[in-house]
């Protein structure tokens, strides 16, 4: 129960983080003279998980039910704790976007959406999908590559923020880039405004276990390679300068 409860509160503090701080950013970037455009909305999703990450993945540092499906469909977390963690997630995020409609101007609030995401009109659903879909697919393959490979180098949640940053600039401006269905729904909720939650929702779980299984089965799952393959790295009896 007390580790239930570790990680419960580990995933509501961080997802209520990352709601917080980007969905702020959004809700400010409406003001005419804020001086905040993506480039800045981009950066605060992308410091608030990559700190947030990193100060939770003693524990859990999960903070995104498409990263938590992933972990279940490579059998890397047990039914009933990937609940706990979904569970927490979308509890943080729904206060989170709380703490912003009651603390932020409501002017600024209500055009944003209480930093929600929505779907460009020049895009059909089917793009929408696609790109949530594989930008997800980069995220979930590199929280594999750098906090699941036991061989992965000590950067903790750096380059996961990156990759955030990295994707909602790429595709922020014609989705919004959730890439996180808990981080949609929080503002959903509160605003009432249900815009696109099918895609918000199904595309980043389907990338995120599709990268999952992927970076599982071909680089975590170690398999004796076939008796002609060869050394992949020279031994340390063979003389230097050969290949």
């Amino acid at each position: 129960m007390r580790d239930a409860i570790r990680h419960f509160v580990a995933e509501f503090v961080g997802i209520f983080a990352l709601v917080f701080v980007g969905g702020g950013a959004l809700v400010l970037s409406q003001a005419a003279d804020s001086g905040i455009g993506l480039v800045e909305i981009a950066l605060a999703h992308g410091l608030a998980l990559a700190i947030m990450v990193s100060a939770t993945m003693r524990v859990s540092g999960h903070l995104n039910p498409a990263v938590t499906f992933a972990f279940l469909a490579a059998r890397r977390i047990e039914p009933i704790m990937a609940g706990v963690y979904i569970i927490a997630q979308i509890t943080g995020a729904i206060v989170a976007a709380w703490a912003i409609s009651g603390l932020f101007p409501d002017p600024l609030v209500d055009a944003a959406r209480v930093g929600g995401q929505s779907v460009a009109l020049g895009i059909s659903g089917t793009q929408a999908w696609m790109l949530e879909a594989i930008a997800t697919f980069f995220l979930v393959f590199v929280v594999f590559g750098t906090a699941v490979d036991p061989e992965a180098p000590p950067v903790g949640g750096f380059a996961i923020g990156l990759t955030l940053t990295a994707a909602i600039l790429a595709i922020g401006p014609l989705t919004g880039g959730s890439l996180n269905p808990a981080r949609s729904l929080g503002p959903a909720v509160v605003s009432g405004i249900w815009e696109a939650q099918i895609i918000y929702w199904t595309a980043p779980v389907a990338g995120g276990i599709v990268a999952g299984l992927l970076y599982d089965l071909l680089f975590l799952r170690r398999r004796p390679d076939p008796i002609d393959h060869g050394a992949v790295r020279p031994t340390t009896d063979e003389p230097r300068g050969r290949v």
